[in-house]
């Protein structure tokens, strides 16, 4: 898909794919895409060895005056859940040095979902894992971890439902290109292309390395139209970590023990994920 990428930007005078940003993720060309508003000061990274070492961004779901699903635990909501695991996340990735990691948020403040995706984007990110637990109200019994990754038309019933909630919690969506729209169109949609495999790919390894530790639902990868993974340049995974709603699910998900257990997965999933990207770049 490369060359036709390449072949495109000549023929509308738009440049080379290592023309633009350079902090940006794989093979994917890179796009100018316009700020809302005030970006503000970019979150810091971890240190990691080696030159140039991947950088992930972790998106704790939620936050400030959009508090997410209370949990089955008085006093607790999703926010703050979310939050806790990002952390556990952040220091297991730090720990083990093999790449860089920020959070969008490391405090309980509210960011527009446009501002998460774009702030991965300003880092330059190779990655980005937006952290959620789901809620069932109705059915408390409902249990286990899900990863959902881009679809325009969701694959059931569900996740178009979810979707749609977690885009209704901001009226701003979708991403506004700076130039000609028709080019635009065709280069968003090759640069997602490739976002979405590597996405799918991640998703794959993600539950291969953490359904050791990690309860995951039966059809545990879904399809669904997040504003949060619509970067078109960087692969995007949203993981619903658990159900708040459900007891087990909660004790589990606020533990040390179980925190410890996800974050270990999470790493052992994203340095499986970039050791396959470095062989098959070395490869090719």
């Amino acid at each position: 898909m490369t060359w036709l990428v390449a072949f495109l930007l000549s023929l509308f005078g738009l440049g080379q794919p290592g023309d633009a940003d350079p902090g940006s993720a794989g093979s994917a060309v890179t796009l100018p895409i316009q700020s809302s508003g005030a970006e503000g000061p970019l979150p810091a990274l971890t240190e990691a060895r080696g030159d140039d070492p991947p950088v992930v961004v972790i998106d704790p779901g939620h936050g400030g005056r959009d508090p997410g699903a209370p949990a089955a635990m008085a006093g607790l909501y999703e926010k703050q859940v979310t939050l806790a695991l990002a952390r556990a996340i952040r220091d297991e990735l730090a720990a083990s040095g093999r790449v860089r990691v920020a959070l969008t948020r490391d405090d309980d403040r509210f960011i527009p979902l446009e501002g998460r995706y774009s702030i991965a984007r300003r880092l330059g990110a190779d990655l980005f894992i937006s952290l959620h637990a789901d809620a069932a109200p109705s059915n408390d019994a409902a249990r286990g971890a899900t990863i959902y990754t881009l679809s325009e038309v969701a694959s059931d019933r569900e996740a178009a439902l979810l979707a749609q909630q977690q885009n209704a919690s901001d009226a701003i969506g979708g991403v506004t290109m700076s130039r000609d729209p028709n080019v635009n169109l065709i280069l968003v949609d090759l640069a997602q292309r490739e976002s979405m495999e590597a996405s799918a790919r991640f998703a794959q390894i993600l539950h291969r390395e953490a359904s050791s530790t990690i309860r995951f639902q039966d059809d545990w990868h879904r399809f669904a139209a997040f504003i949060v993974l619509k970067a078109p340049d960087i692969p995007s995974v949203l993981f619903e970590s658990g159900y708040v709603t459900n007891a087990e699910d909660v004790a589990y998900l606020t533990s040390p023990e179980g925190r410890t257990q996800i974050a270990t997965g999470l790493r052992r999933a994203i340095e499986a994920h970039f050791a396959r990207r470095f062989l098959t770049r070395q490869a090719g």
